[in-house]
């Protein structure tokens, strides 16, 4: 057992959550900036304002990465620093600090790893109707050329969008993230449309007009069942719930997949939606499902039906399941079969594009932050991925996240990074799951 010569490890972050400097050279407002700010909304009323002040720091953070020998990294553009309405005028000092900094990567032997979009909408496009506004797809496109004529003579590897499950269905469904709102079926299959549309117009554009040859994908994540038992029926029966949809579930994989890879939506999409499907064309599909270099896929927990006795546990859990410092379940089985339904489905090579855990982490007397449990933890999924790539072609992985990070509506109470900040005075502290990282890399590196 063992990950494919040229295997990609890396690790993950995204500009809202570690740049900070939010109104600085010229960065205008994203939702994030605007909704975290409003009472109730985020843990603490804590903002991204400093975050980890990334924007500043950037090359300490590097260099952070090339002395634990990562040589991969992912990162995001934040929208508002290259449009600060969002469209019209580009703003220089924004694209000269993501410049800057893949400059930086690259002259540390680095590979940079862009995600265009990763949340941070703009705020002046949001109050235009956001991605319900029909233009939108061409906002997108047009904020995307920016950024790709700018970048890929020396970026290569692009992400268009992460988690459309999470910033439409956090965001518009269940009212979680920014925005905070709660929105109507047909809103959200017209902003499901209109993110598509705006991917693989941008997909088209990189493919075309990338100065470097690109791989290109999206990150979803992948609420994945894992089987009851080995056997061929138990494998069966995931597989179907994994991909079945049964309601407008915007944290389905097929419902945002289905269309981006294999050019159409399931089948029950069309029984259980009606005539509000009628807003898709055959041309949309065309636009939308652009070739992609590979699938990948944030993953943390395989996926649970609803509770199924008395105390209120999902199936599949018990009373002391172990869990991350956020709740969320540890189920490391996740890492195998993620992967192989997901191949079996999209026959792409298959990117873990986040996967990590939140726990509750502290500066020691002696000077160290000792995380044994996240160590614990990444050997565990890193195994089941390494079993997984027997089977079917995984290449990459990325740890989420290099540094403890602005958590979104948890503000910074979840602590995910292999690098502890101090969020007082900015000082970087490596974990001991950083060094065991960097270890790890070496390993199966020199194998």
């Amino acid at each position: 057992m063992a990950f494919n010569k040229g295997f990609i490890f890396g690790t993950a972050s995204a500009s809202y959550q570690v740049e900070g400097a939010y109104n600085e050279d010229g960065k205008g407002l994203s939702i994030w900036d605007v909704f975290s700010r409003e009472t109730g909304n985020v843990a603490h009323g804590e903002t991204g304002d400093v975050a980890c002040d990334h924007y500043h720091r950037y090359k300490e953070d590097v260099a952070i990465l090339k002395k634990l020998g990562i040589k991969n990294y992912r990162f995001s553009i934040s929208w508002t620093r290259i449009f600060p309405d969002g469209t019209g005028k580009v703003n220089p000092a924004g694209l000269k600090f993501y410049s800057d900094l893949v400059d930086e990567l690259l002259v540390n032997g680095i590979e940079p790893y862009v995600t265009i979009f990763h949340w941070d909408y703009p705020y002046e496009l949001y109050k235009k109707g956001g991605w319900l506004n029909d233009d939108s797809p061409e906002w997108f496109l047009e904020y995307a050329k920016v950024v790709v004529d700018a970048l890929s003579d020396r970026v290569k590897n692009w992400f268009t969008i992460n988690e459309p499950q999470c910033f439409i269905g956090l965001g518009f469904w269940t009212g979680a993230h920014a925005p905070f709102l709660k929105t109507s079926d047909r809103d959200l299959i017209i902003m499901t449309r209109n993110v598509m549309l705006a991917h693989g117009l941008t997909v088209k554009y990189i493919r075309e007009n990338a100065k470097t040859t690109p791989k290109v994908g999206f990150a979803p994540i992948g609420p994945v069942f894992v089987p009851e038992n080995d056997t061929p029926e138990a494998v069966e029966a995931a597989k179907e719930k994994t991909f079945k949809l049964t309601k407008l579930n915007m944290f389905s994989i097929s419902w945002w997949s289905d269309p981006i890879i294999l050019g159409k939506f399931p089948e029950e999409a069309y029984e259980l939606f009606g005539d509000k499907m009628d807003i898709f064309s055959e041309e949309d599909f065309k636009t939308i499902a652009q070739p992609l270099d590979f699938y990948a896929s944030n993953i943390y927990y395989n996926d649970f039906d609803q509770p199924v006795d008395p105390m209120g546990y999902e199936q599949g859990a018990y009373i002391g399941s172990p869990r991350t410092a956020n709740g969320w379940p540890i189920t490391p089985d996740v890492m195998y079969w993620a992967p192989k339904f997901l191949y079996e489905r999209y026959g792409l090579p298959i990117i873990i594009s986040e996967n990590g855990m939140a726990a509750l982490d502290w500066v020691a007397l002696d000077g160290g932050v000792h995380d044994p449990n996240r160590i614990d933890y990444m050997e565990r999924y890193l195994n089941a991925l390494e079993k997984a790539s027997d089977e079917v072609p995984v290449i990459g992985y990325f740890y989420w996240s290099i540094l403890d990070n602005y958590e979104w509506s948890c503000g910074y109470d979840m602590r995910f990074g292999l690098v502890f900040v101090d969020y007082r005075t900015q000082e970087r502290t490596i974990k001991d799951s950083g060094y065991w990282y960097s270890e790890y890399i070496k390993k199966k590196t020199n194998n």
